[in-house]
């Protein structure tokens, strides 16, 4: 295993290299990274996600925890694997899994509910501090882009707003290198209303970091049915069999999951669509409005 020297060169010789290849001016220092997730999903051993971290008090990557909103590939040789070798110059290639980085979005439209809700309905938002050792690209790293940034470099705002990407998808990738600390790197949890007074809303009063309430996700069935292109129909009417008096919201799809009874990727593309066309105030989704989340009383 590196020592922490080495770790730390690894980490400084992919920020080194991303900042080689960004171009553009530095990033709005009132912008934030936000990273988006499912808060009643199970972690890696079956534990609620929102117990391991108190218990753990890291965000940690999906090479260390196992879990993921999106592909599970992060293993030696596997896609995740190689996209972060060539994005980050093959730095990370032999370092250990705790400090490979962590995956969030640039929100730079401000979004009540986060840069990235195709990952979750839930947001950490990071610190501002955070940005400095960050770095960026667009599209997504799935696609395996040529355009990338940095907090000194950032061209990538002005294409994601010119890049005509379906609202999920059109967000600016960030990776944020070095341990995401709860008590330190997090300016606050935002989460869903769905889940006041739920064992969700108790488990994250266990967190070491304030808590905020957006406005929520909700798609009723009628809306949803007109929407049978978007994932398919097949999807259209699981979200119909799912719905609770005609309604979907994120705790509704989590129970889903949690019950054992539904392919879980069935269910993320369900959610697909209640994140694109249940989104709270979805009108801001390609808009530059205020951040709108609502602080929890003390």
């Amino acid at each position: 295993m590196a020592d922490a020297g080495q770790a730390e060169t690894a980490r400084e010789r992919a920020l080194a290299h991303v900042a080689a290849r960004a171009s553009g001016d530095p990033v709005d220092p009132a912008l934030r990274v936000t990273v988006n997730f499912h808060p009643d999903r199970p972690a890696a051993g079956g534990r609620p996600i929102l117990a391991a971290l108190a218990e753990s008090g890291v965000y940690a990557s999906q090479f260390v925890t196992g879990t993921s909103n999106g592909g599970l590939t992060a293993h030696p040789g596997g896609d995740r694997w190689r996209w972060e070798s060539r994005i980050f110059g093959g730095a990370y290639d032999t370092a250990p899994a705790a400090e490979r980085p962590v995956y969030g979005a640039l929100d730079f439209r401000r979004e009540p509910a986060g840069a990235a809700p195709r990952f979750g309905s839930a947001h950490f938002r990071l610190t501002g501090h955070t940005l400095e050792r960050t770095t960026f690209c667009y599209p997504d790293s799935v696609f395996e882009p040529w355009d990338f940034g940095t907090a000194g470099r950032m061209a990538l705002v002005a294409l994601a707003r010119a890049g005509g990407r379906d609202a999920l998808d059109d967000y600016v990738e960030a990776q944020v290198h070095g341990p995401v600390r709860l008590d330190r790197d997090v300016e606050a949890l935002v989460l869903d209303p769905c889940y006041r007074g739920t064992a969700v809303e108790e488990a994250a009063r266990a967190l070491p970091c304030p808590l905020e309430w957006h406005a929520g996700f909700r798609l009723g069935v009628a809306e949803l049915r007109r929407r049978p292109d978007y994932r398919g129909q097949e999807y259209v009417d699981l979200g119909a069999r799912l719905a609770v008096r005609g309604v979907l919201d994120p705790r509704v799809l989590g129970d889903a999951v949690t019950s054992g009874g539904h392919d879980q990727q069935a269910v993320k593309k369900v959610w697909h669509c209640l994140a694109r066309f249940g989104a709270p105030l979805t009108a801001t989704l390609r808009g530059s409005h205020p951040r709108r989340t609502v602080p929890d009383a003390p």
